[in-house]
């Protein structure tokens, strides 16, 4: 088992016993998902550390996008639920870039770009290959693509 998927369920253990509801629901729905993505394909896989992050990651902007649409819809505190739930998770993932440093980066991978001959915003396809390495679990995709196309710009 993994490092990171044997400190959640340590974690879950933890919230039951201090009777954490907020804390072990959000737990429980991510070794869940954790789980559900070990099963998925033709045979069963233990997860690495690199891949248990993904699923973390994909299940706070689950929490996020969740909270923007009960916000929307007029239910503030399903909202701060899931909010609370996407901070929590927050919590297992590594710092996020500032606009600085994705910035910087992705001024190098611009560069680079330029030099290999791409040019435009037709070079957001190159850009992106030299960028989305550098920055994989460190800024989401959304960001990453609205600061290359600025740079490029």
């Amino acid at each position: 088992m993994t490092t990171l998927k044997a400190k959640l369920q340590e974690d879950l253990t933890t919230a039951i016993k201090a009777r954490d509801e907020l804390h072990s629901s959000t737990l429980r729905l991510t070794l869940s998902a954790i789980t559900k993505e070990e099963v998925a394909g033709k045979e069963a896989r233990v997860l690495s550390d690199e891949e248990v992050l993904k699923v973390i990651a994909k299940e706070a902007k689950k929490r996020r996008e969740a909270a923007d649409a009960f916000a929307q819809g007029g239910r503030p505190e399903q909202a701060a639920r899931e909010s609370a739930e996407g901070e929590f998770l927050d919590t297992y993932l590594p710092k996020q870039l500032s606009d600085e440093e994705l910035a910087g980066i992705v001024a190098e991978a611009v560069e680079e770009a330029r030099s290999a001959g791409a040019e435009g915003p037709r070079a957001m396809g190159a850009v992106m290959k030299i960028v989305n390495p550098k920055v994989a679990g460190l800024a989401e995709g959304g960001r990453v693509a609205a600061a290359v196309k600025k740079a490029l710009s």
